[in-house]
């Protein structure tokens, strides 16, 4: 299937590792030129020469989404973009109960400002263009809340929240607003949990990773590569009859109907 992708142009938010790295990668070998984004110049720079190195268009933007303003600044050279995947990284793991109040507000524009923000710079050039994809990358915790992730539980659903919203607004100009759930795909944020849980329950790593991926139906972790090809397909215009939905990429994992 040719999903039409050449001559796009796609920013996509935390590509120097995990998730966001793997759209970046799916995108472009689809033929979208890609910005991979993120505050690690070096992370990125090594991502940017793999996909040039496969034969795909990419360049770099240096961006730290903990401030607004330095977000704005960063892209402010960037004009036109066709395709916006926002995708941040989870904050710290702990029970909501224990939230610290002054550094909420942080949080939340890391997960949520910085997010809107940077849709809301390229949606009036997607509308008069006829032709957008907005596409969040958010957490199973949307649809069925993670212990010990209190903080992620309770920012995340703003930005479905947001998309729900926004894809009703925009529809008829063209532009799709959907958000994909990730479940336990195997990427460093994954392994960072599993160490986290296996210190506070005295386990080996190893040990959580097994009891997590019996728990799922599939019996094993997703791979980037997998979910990022749901998030490609919903990029293109294969998809142009998706929008406002919760796509699930998760083994069957989310036990919620």
């Amino acid at each position: 299937m040719n999903l039409e992708l050449e001559g796009r142009t796609a920013l996509v938010m935390g590509s120097s590792r995990g998730l966001g790295k793997a759209c970046a990668e799916a995108l472009a070998r689809e033929g979208a030129h890609v910005i991979l984004t993120g505050r690690k110049k070096e992370t990125l720079q090594a991502a940017c020469d793999a996909i040039r190195t496969s034969g795909g268009s990419a360049s770099l933007c240096v961006a730290d989404f903990q401030n607004l303003e330095n977000v704005a600044a960063a892209l402010s050279s960037i004009d036109s973009v066709d395709i916006v995947i926002t995708n941040c990284g989870g904050p710290p793991p702990g029970p909501i109960a224990a939230v610290d109040i002054a550094t909420l507000g942080r949080h939340f524009d890391t997960m949520v400002r910085v997010p809107v923000a940077i849709a809301s710079k390229y949606l009036p050039g997607m509308r008069e263009r006829g032709f957008g994809r907005i596409l969040n990358i958010v957490s199973s915790g949307v649809l069925q809340p993670i212990a010990n992730l209190g903080l992620s539980n309770m920012l995340r659903p703003a930005i479905v929240g947001w998309a729900k919203t926004l894809a009703a607004e925009v529809a008829a100009d063209g532009v799709t607003v959907n958000s994909v759930v990730p479940g336990r795909i195997h990427t460093e944020r994954v392994d960072e949990l599993d160490a986290a849980a296996a210190k506070r329950r005295g386990l080996t790593p190893e040990q959580i990773a097994q009891a997590s991926r019996s728990a799922i139906p599939m019996q094993r972790y997703g791979d980037p590569a997998e979910f990022a090809e749901t998030l490609t397909f919903l990029a293109s215009r294969r998809a142009s009859y998706i929008t406002g939905s919760l796509v699930r990429v998760d083994g069957g994992l989310i036990a919620a109907i």
